[in-house]
């Protein structure tokens, strides 16, 4: 079944195929370019599929042959009808020795068995194999992290300040905004919601002490966090993630500096100052959003303030401000983390930004159930 396609080159590439003598012979003539090897790659293929015993590939009249007429020979001989009894005969030395540097068999392989449809008990067993690692890798990731710490406040100087700083600003500074909107609409929903329904009793100042507690002791750190999470969570998993692709973390090493003091301190540093800064600043606008309702229903701002300060204690407010420094913790924790344990390609970077953010907004929920059974048997 002799056929012939013509490519733009001078010297089209074809093939003929001969089933008439045993072994049948695959005829490649012509040059191998990138061109006409993907002009030949299907039909040529396809014809070797048809075959039933062994195949030979003889390449006597090809002129010239790149890495994509290579790639058309180690596809032939991988076909896995015939691939031991392929083989290819009459190829210029010089393209055989670079012939040589594949293995057409590992190419071709089945699947991993790791991609085979596993029962249930390999699926249980494969999750908690996977969750203990995780757990492993955790735990040690604490411990690291907890030298680093200690070791940069023993020692100051040994910490890049500049960059703590210049994370602070884009992690703190640059969040003011997102923040600032969030809080103040939150205040104005609550107020507003809450009011209409008070104002049947006449109970509209009473939403001064709902917007308060609810603002000082739950929703402003617990908003502040969320929204750190989704963008600097985000941000410190991409940019180490990046680091891990890009062989950056492993030259540190090489260098004999430390990743976990270098890069995770600063960034773990600069959330602890920031986060506690961007909840008071949360829970201030969150009040004032609430007083701009009042005004709608006739309250002036002096006595919402002071209702304030007649049902918000000390406890409610440092309640909150102490679980922004767990809150911190667990987002730049767990950025960092998700980055260092990046794999390889521009996937995984997506992959562990996904996941850092996700792990973040699951610890920061149970975190915050914790902080509420703690609080309720504490008295606050």
């Amino acid at each position: 079944m002799p056929s012939s396609y013509i490519s733009p080159s001078s010297s089209p590439a074809r093939f003929r195929i001969d089933t008439d003598h045993k072994p049948a012979r695959l005829f490649l003539c012509g040059r191998l370019d990138a061109n006409n090897a993907a002009a030949l790659w299907r039909p040529a293929l396809s014809a070797a599929k048809k075959v039933s015993g062994a195949l030979i590939v003889d390449c006597a009249e090809v002129e010239y042959c790149d890495t994509a007429g290579l790639a058309l020979l180690v596809a032939l001989l991988g076909q896995p009808h015939a691939k031991d009894a392929t083989r290819i005969e009459n190829l210029a030395p010089a393209y055989e020795n670079l012939l040589q540097q594949f293995d057409p068999a590992a190419l071709s392989a089945s699947r991993p068995i790791d991609e085979r449809r596993h029962n249930l008990v390999e699926t249980i067993g494969h999750f908690g194999s996977t969750l203990a690692g995780d757990a492993r890798e955790q735990i040690a990731f604490v411990g690291e992290t907890s030298a680093a710490l200690g070791a940069a406040l023993r020692h100051p100087r040994s910490l890049r300040w500049r960059d703590a700083l210049a994370i602070a600003e884009e992690a703190g500074l640059n969040a003011l905004p997102i923040v600032a909107l969030i809080a103040c609409l939150m205040g104005i929903i609550i107020a507003f919601q809450s009011a209409v329904a008070m104002r049947q009793f006449g109970a509209e100042i009473f939403v001064a002490n709902l917007v308060g507690l609810s603002l000082l002791r739950e929703l402003g750190p617990l908003m502040t966090a969320i929204l750190l999470a989704g963008r600097s969570a985000s941000a410190f998993a991409a940019e180490l993630g990046s680091m891990k692709v890009n062989d950056e973390i492993n030259a540190l090493q090489t260098m004999g500096l430390d990743p976990i003091r270098f890069l995770v301190a600063p960034r773990i540093l600069a959330a602890l100052a920031m986060t506690p800064i961007l909840t008071v600043f949360a829970d201030a606008i969150g009040l004032l959003g609430g007083g701009m309702v009042m005004l709608l229903f006739n309250i002036p701002l002096i006595t919402y303030f002071n209702q304030l300060l007649t049902t918000v204690q000390p406890a409610d407010f440092f309640g909150g401000l102490s679980k922004s420094f767990v809150f911190a913790l667990l987002i730049a924790g767990i950025g960092c983390l998700r980055g260092l344990q990046t794999g390889q390609g521009s996937a995984a970077v997506g992959i562990s930004t996904t996941r850092a953010v996700v792990s973040s907004l699951v610890m920061i929920v149970v975190a915050d159930g914790i902080f509420a059974v703690l609080f309720y048997h504490v008295g606050i």
